[in-house]
């Protein structure tokens, strides 16, 4: 049952779908989807035939499921709007970002990626008017020491002269500050090899996995993990001049560069801005295992998993895109958030060009949330792939059919949309099995990282 007390409606509705004939079988539905919050459903057949002989191998139907319809998960990545298909989504992120540092050999990935020169870089927004904080002093600049749950954090301390409309700007362009960034590493690291921008691709490779998380204040900032491989990928040695100090100092140097920077226009009563990374760069070298550092293989992975769900929902925005303006008052958006959000509908009839209004709830920013370079390590698809593969597989044997050679088997299929969702009684039981689904894969999770530190241990 639901942790919490649920209202007499939803509770009614609940008893009802617990009581049906058919609650076994939904509640197997919902499990073999995680517990999806929202799932697709789907009515229609599957038809298995033995393509020799015509013989009829397996038949489906959604006629005799609960409702007559098979619920799918809806694969939505945003925690907010599904912790069950985000949990998955996180998953598959950690394993991507682990696989480009520690390597998988079902990916071809070599378990000698470890021996790369690889760091963990974090490049930040620059500043648009001071706000509250928590400085390591622990008093702010209006005289309070703010608790780390206080509401305040982030927001600004004069809102009257904060540059709202310049940090809608920056988010707006940080997809093509981070395009020139890498392009600027590349030469930065070119020339301390001695080396020109067209000779460092016969040398080395330059690989990155990473994902954007926002501050409280609304500012976009990027955390990558950034790698140096041999001229083919992660399968070939880098060269010997190529060192973690070496990239470090490359990525200084680049982050800092007059050419890494983008340009707004002056328009109306908009000043013509340039925008650049702030001056908090982090840096740090990913070490192959544990040395009392918390800059491990398994803790940045972790890390940048961990975001890869979430949005600009930490700053009080909404996790959908916003019709009307006043949708922020039935939805309760807090002054600062607001602020940025009526900035981006003054902002977007003066850059047409940049549909700043229809990323408003994304507070401007309307890049991808995690990306990698294309050498870096696997790809999601081919995770997600994996995944129904073995699904399959399984289907595959429960049927009787793994003896057979899939050349001999024809699949014929006709699905067809019916809806989405869950009824109040429906999503509190969803969410229910969900709990219980994540606690088994964190247990397993657990599980495998022991594993993992005994090896690095014995390694």
């Amino acid at each position: 049952m639901p942790d919490t007390l649920l209202d007499p409606t939803t509770l009614g509705d609940l008893l009802r779908v617990a009581s049906a004939a058919d609650f076994d079988r939904w509640h197997e539905q919902v499990r073999r989807t995680g517990g999806c919050a929202d799932p697709i459903h789907l009515t229609g057949w599957t038809l298995t035939k033995d393509k020799t002989t015509g013989e009829t191998l397996h038949h489906y139907s959604t006629e005799n499921e609960p409702g007559g319809r098979l619920r799918v998960a809806c694969g939505n990545r945003r925690a907010s709007r599904c912790p069950s298909c985000a949990f998955t989504y996180a998953g598959d992120t950690y394993h991507l970002i682990r696989a480009g540092l520690a390597g998988d050999d079902r990916r071809d990935i070599p378990a000698t990626v470890r021996d790369h020169p690889r760091v963990f870089a974090t490049l930040t927004a620059p500043s648009f008017g001071p706000v509250h904080n928590r400085p390591d002093n622990g008093t702010c600049c209006c005289g309070t020491r703010h608790p780390a749950d206080d509401r305040t954090l982030g927001t600004a301390l004069d809102p009257a002269t904060y540059d709202y409309a310049g940090a809608v700007l920056f988010n707006n362009h940080a997809g093509s500050l981070w395009q020139r960034f890498t392009t600027r590493l590349r030469r930065e690291i070119a020339a301390r090899a001695g080396l020109t921008r067209r000779e460092l691709a016969d040398h080395a490779r330059i690989s990155y996995g990473k994902v954007a998380e926002f501050q409280k204040r609304g500012a976009l900032h990027f955390h990558a993990v950034i790698r140096i491989d041999g001229p083919e990928g992660p399968e070939t040695p880098p060269p010997s001049w190529a060192t973690v100090d070496l990239l470090a100092d490359s990525i200084r140097a680049a982050a800092a560069h007059s050419y890494t920077s983008v340009s707004a226009p002056a328009v109306s009563d908009q000043p013509a801005r340039t925008f650049r990374w702030g001056t908090q760069l982090d840096v740090r070298p990913v070490k192959a295992f544990g040395d009392g550092s918390d800059i491990t293989e398994q803790a940045v992975a972790s890390y940048v998993a961990k975001y890869a769900t979430k949005a600009a929902e930490n700053t009080g925005t909404l996790d959908r895109r916003i019709g009307e303006l006043s949708e922020l008052d039935r939805h309760q958006v807090p002054d600062h958030t607001r602020r940025l959000i009526e900035a981006c509908k003054r902002l977007d009839p003066l850059y047409p060009d940049r549909r700043i209004w229809a990323w408003a709830h994304m507070l401007g920013f309307r890049g991808h949330f995690s990306s990698k370079s294309r050498r870096y390590s696997t790809t999601l698809g081919e995770l997600r792939q994996a995944r129904a593969d073995f699904r399959a597989a399984q289907e595959r044997e429960a049927l009787g059919l793994d003896d057979r050679e899939p050349d001999t088997v024809l699949v014929l299929a006709d699905w067809q949309y019916a809806g989405h969702g869950h009824t109040p009684g429906e999503s509190a039981l969803a969410a229910t099995i969900a709990r219980d689904v994540q606690h088994n894969r964190e247990t397993a999770r657990e599980a495998l990282r022991d594993e993992l530190a005994l090896e690095g241990a014995a390694a």
